[in-house]
Parts: C-alpha cells; structure tokens; sequence
C-alpha cells in the first residue's frame, strides 16, 4: 500500500481527535479495516475510468456532448448510444433500493435551515481543516489549484453544493443531478492525467482522487457539515441529521464512491471519517500554501459594498472559526496565526441557539428558516461570483 497510509499515527489521532469526542464506543479500525483503508488509496472510480477510456478513444469533442445530453434527459435520449455510455448510464439511472426520495429531498430542505452558517461550516471545517491531509493536496497543486485562486475553487464548489441541496435538485435530470456526473468526469480526468505524470509518486500517494479521499470528501460533506452546524448554535434534530446522512449517501454513490464506503447514519460517519483520518498523511508545506490561500479569499469576494470592512471581517470571522475546530496546532499546520481566539463560535452560537429555538417554537418557523437559508445561499452565490456568474459547471476540485 502506499506510503502515505498512517504515515504519522500521533498526528492523526491529533487530527480526528474532535470527532473521536462525538463517538459512542470503540471506533477504533480492526486489522482488516485498516488494510482496506490502505487499498482504498490505490482504487479509482472503476466504472467512469473505463467510460472516460473509451470517451479519450473517441476524442472528447465528440463523446463530451453525448455525456452531458444523457446526463440532463436520460441514456433513453440516445436511442443509438454508444455501448460504453449506455452501459455507464444503465447502471446511474438504475437508482439503489436505499433510495428514498422523500428522505433526499428533506435533507435538501434541511440544508437550508442553517442558510449562511452551513457554508462557513464547509469552507472552514471542510474545506480549510481538510488542508491538512497532505495527500489529497499534492493532487490540488499538480492541477493548478494555487494559479487558479482560492475564490474560484470556493465559488464554484458552492455553487456545486447549492444545486445539490436545493429542493428537487438530485432527481434526474435536475440540475445538483447533472453537476455531480460532471464532477465525476471531472474526477476521471484528473485521476487520469495526474497519475500519468512523472511527478506523481504512485508508491507515495496511491492514485489521485481515490476511493479514501472521495470518501473523506463525501463525508465532509455530510458529518462534518451536521457537527459543524451544532458547534455554531444550529440546533439540529436526529431525524433531521438522518435526512442529510441520506442525501449525501445518495449525492456520494453518484459521484463514484463505492457502496461499501458509504454511511447510512449519522454515527456510522462519525466512525468512518474517524478511521478515515487516522489513516491519512500529515500536513506539510503544501497545506500551508493551500491555507495561506484560503485565509485571504474573503478579500476577493464581490461585496455591493463595504468591500474592504467586510472582506477583513469576513477573514477574522473564519479564522476564529476555524480556530475553535483544529486548534492552534492545526492552524500552525495551516500556516495561519494560532494566536487568533474562536471568539466567533463563543459569541455567535448562543444567541443563534436562541433564535432557531424562538422560530422552531412558532407556527411555521421552522418553513420560514428554510426559504430564508435556502434564499440566503443563493444570494451568496452572487457575492462569490459577481456579476460575471457563470452557468452551473462542475468544480475542478471537489
């Protein structure tokens, strides 16, 4: 297996020590969890590779267009379609038992309750801590993620996750549906180019954009996202958790990642991102580049107004929050200042907590927060992207 597996034991467990708090028993990896894991890093997205294999052979100009036409309006669209892109689409449109759209759609809804704090969790909890897992970093760099900004990368995944979480946006066709399979190709793009490099290390890193890391980025999505939420005040329910597990479930089988690494609870999560870290590589300097980067988004946003004030607000308001996650170790890590204090969370989250009490309590307050969030999200999209706001498109990096 590749080097990179559990290369430094004492700062992992460092890592994924705030989940191993919100644990109920021993989430500790047996022997053969552990070899998965390891196996995990060498292992891509078996059934796009072979489709992106024969999209190659055919040139990208002429299998690009048929992708994306089956991907918006079905594989029934193309009545002749070649027998590698209907045998992919055969099996993507043959939806798992497990799925309940009822159950995926209120995970969207959820999504919304949280509005603007949801996606400080993602960028700072997700995105931002999860720069500490040196592996996954060195494919970011090898595909221009410091050349191309910050911003862009924050931009465009949030705009993917926005399709996503909207209401009705994982049925087919809709339009979180057509941007995951595009992320998917995207991902067998990179994995393809990337491990062709000479400088990709294969016995260091594995290959890129593998089953572990899909699986921590999925998970990011959902557990960290849910824990991330309750820290700041969100006061989320059980049933309400269950229903974002099982719209990532969902979002996480379509972009690739294998049914064996996927959660159906909210614990379950817990325990495979736990185990999930344990195994990962250490930061290094390319954590601080990518962190450096991160701190200073908040200044290249598109704000109406005040743009200065609130960019350096903005900045000091994710570092805090991100301090209170990783700590002043992980914000070294990071290359961020470890002096900064989570004054944010601690004064933020106990009125926050109120307030989402106050309207749960009254009749029809907790619809309102949802149109509220859900409107609040899409507004953020126009601050992130200015005028100049494409149409949806896959994110290079999620």
């Amino acid at each position: 297996m590749p080097r990179r597996h559990g290369a430094d034991p004492q700062v992992a467990r460092r890592i994924a020590r705030p989940l191993r708090r919100l644990i109920d028993g021993d989430p500790e990896p047996t022997p053969a969890q552990w070899q998965a894991l390891g196996a995990a890093w060498t292992q891509g997205d078996a059934p796009m590779d072979r489709l992106l294999a024969w999209m190659v052979s055919e040139g990208l100009a002429r299998s690009r267009p048929l992708f994306d036409l089956a991907a918006a309006r079905g594989i029934e669209a193309l009545p002749d379609a070649p027998v590698p892109l209907r045998e992919f689409f055969c099996r993507i449109e043959a939806t798992p038992d497990w799925v309940d759209a009822a159950r995926r759609d209120e995970g969207a809804r959820v999504s919304g309750i949280a509005g603007l704090t949801g996606l400080d969790v993602l960028r700072d909890l997700g995105l931002l801590a999860g720069y500490q897992a040196a592996a996954i970093n060195r494919t970011l760099l090898l595909t221009g993620a410091l050349e191309k900004g910050a911003q862009r990368r924050v931009a465009e995944t949030t705009q993917w996750w926005v399709a996503c979480t909207r209401p009705g946006g994982m049925a087919r066709g809709a339009p979180g549906y057509v941007a995951t399979l595009q992320v998917r190709l995207i991902h067998a793009l990179v994995r393809r180019r990337v491990a062709a490099r000479p400088d990709w290390d294969a016995d260091e890193y594995g290959l890129p954009i593998n089953q572990g890391d899909l699986q921590a980025t999925y998970l990011a999505f959902s557990v960290i996202y849910l824990f991330g939420q309750r820290l700041l005040g969100v006061p989320l329910r059980r049933r309400e958790g269950a229903a974002v597990m099982h719209l990532w479930r969902y979002i996480g089988w379509l972009i690739g990642v294998e049914p064996r690494w996927l959660c159906d609870t909210e614990q379950q999560g817990r325990v495979a991102l736990y185990q999930n870290l344990l195994a990962q590589a250490p930061p290094d300097e390319s954590s601080r580049l990518l962190g450096r980067a991160l701190r200073d988004e908040p200044l290249q946003r598109h704000y109406a107004n005040f743009a200065a004030l609130r960019g350096r607000w903005n900045r000091a308001k994710h570092l805090s929050i991100a301090r209170s996650f990783i700590g002043a170790r992980g914000m070294r890590a990071l290359g961020l200042p470890d002096g900064i204090w989570p004054w944010y969370p601690l004064l933020s989250a106990p009125p926050r907590l109120l307030v989402h009490l106050g309207w749960r309590a009254w009749p029809g307050g907790r619809e309102r927060l949802i149109r509220r969030g859900l409107a609040a999200q899409q507004d953020y999209l126009r601050v992130l992207f200015g005028r100049d706001r494409p149409a949806l498109a896959a994110a290079d990096g999620v």
